[in-house]
């Protein structure tokens, strides 16, 4: 019996790996994943040293391993077909978790009394890049169809807080009033971008349906808000206690995990919004509970241990910024401009609006630049439904690396000048005064 037993074990692994000629499939994914994250660790660093924030030498190295140059992930002794598409997926749960302990660093009252200038700063963060998208496509010479040149224009509307909220982490600036507005204002711009997508597909392609969908899909939305705070605020706060009473190990960070993970899924599936919402709003109701900080402790250590440095870096993974066709070269350069100067108007003049001053609402605009995997997400649609070519995705690619890429190095530049300014108001006082 045990005979027969280890040799049916030795027959179930791969021959090449029996045999010594190459790794298994899951010996690739291992020493891929040592290799990102070491990368990525030692590019924070060398960031860091250059008083930049960390997540700027993350995102540098992914460019540094990706189709750009290195192309390491197609390296000869790399062959599982699933390596590439497995790195991406443990990305994703990176920005989930990310934002999960983005949400345990806020208090909601905070969140909810920045909301008027969120709300601004979300519909107008869409409304101006929509515009300026539509209108660069549209009038480029030979341009594109009205069709493509509005998608072109949903493309610049969506946000990858995530970026800045790793950013802002940094800067010990996620808890003050622009880190808060920006939150927010990722919220709301996640709704209407996922209605503006909706209502596009289903007028114009095959989705069908017209208003009735989009109708649908907003009541959808609102009803999935309204389940996941009734659960959040009076059904979450007993859970974690019973939880936490529990003589299994490690209780209370299992139940965070399984629900960030519940609220990611039922989010995208359930609610129609992004996956990143719903990991954002448990991380926040999870942090009104008495245990947050245990929970915060433990799910930082896991989260920026492993998963965060595979997503910074997986962002450079996508890109070959070489590849694009000469032809769109300059109707790329000119998208990356308007993309990152219509988030800073739109978004910026929606926090004036709300009453934040000039300094804080350049902070909030630049803080919307980045589009990262959100942008990438509505370009994926776009392909699916044939409404844009490979043409227009490479362009996107290009862009949502650029927009990732500036919007750190933006936001450290705008909250350093505003220290610089205080500093020197309080020289100007102390020599006011003959200190």
């Amino acid at each position: 019996m045990a005979l027969s037993t280890i040799g049916q074990a030795a027959t179930a692994f791969p021959p090449a790996a029996a045999a010594g000629d190459g790794m298994s499939p899951f010996m690739q994914l291992v020493l891929a994943l040592a290799v990102l994250i070491a990368a990525a660790k030692i590019g924070g660093l060398l960031s860091m040293r250059l008083k930049q924030p960390a997540v700027l030498g993350e995102l540098m190295v992914g460019i540094v391993l990706g189709p750009s140059l290195l192309d390491f992930l197609h390296l000869p002794f790399f062959t599982s077909p699933v390596l590439e598409a497995t790195v991406f997926e443990i990305a994703e749960l990176g920005v989930i978790l990310l934002m999960f302990v983005a949400g345990l660093e806020v208090k909601l009252p905070d969140l909810l009394a920045a909301g008027k200038v969120s709300t601004a700063v979300g519909v107008l963060g869409v409304i101006v890049p929509l515009a300026g998208g539509f209108a660069l496509a549209w009038f480029w010479p030979n341009g594109y169809s009205w069709e493509k040149s509005l998608f072109i224009g949903i493309l610049l509307t969506a946000t990858s807080v995530s970026i800045s909220a790793q950013t802002l982490l940094e800067l010990g600036k996620l808890r003050s009033k622009v880190g808060l507005t920006l939150l927010g204002a990722a919220i709301v711009d996640d709704i209407l971008v996922i209605v503006i997508l909706s209502a596009f597909v289903a007028l114009t392609a095959s989705a069908g349906g017209g208003f009735a969908t989009v109708g649908l899909i907003i009541g959808v939305m609102l009803l999935y808000f309204v389940v996941m705070t009734a659960l959040g605020l009076r059904v979450l706060p007993w859970v974690t206690r019973r939880v936490a009473k529990l003589t299994i190990s490690q209780p209370l960070m299992s139940m965070a995990v399984v629900l960030v993970l519940l609220a990611a899924w039922s989010a995208e599936t359930l609610g129609g919004v992004a996956s990143i919402t719903g990991a954002f709003l448990i991380g926040i109701f999870l942090g009104r509970t008495p245990y947050h900080n245990r929970i915060e402790d433990g799910m930082q250590t896991m989260t920026y241990a492993f998963f965060v440095p595979i997503f910074f870096a997986s962002i450079g993974l996508h890109a070959n910024i070489f590849s694009l066709p000469s032809s769109l070269v300059a109707f790329a350069g000119v998208l990356c401009l308007v993309a990152i100067v219509s988030k800073l108007v739109g978004c910026g003049f929606g926090a004036l609006l709300g009453g934040m001053s000039r300094a804080e609402s350049t902070q909030v605009g630049l803080g919307m630049i980045s589009r990262g995997e959100v942008g990438l997400i509505v370009a994926t649609v776009g392909i699916r439904e044939a409404i844009i070519g490979e043409d227009i995705f490479a362009v996107t690619v290009l862009m949502v690396l650029v927009t990732t890429i500036a919007t750190p190095l933006l936001l450290r530049w705008a909250f350093s000048r505003e220290t610089s300014a205080k500093h020197g108001e309080v020289a100007k006082q102390e020599a006011g005064s003959g200190l």
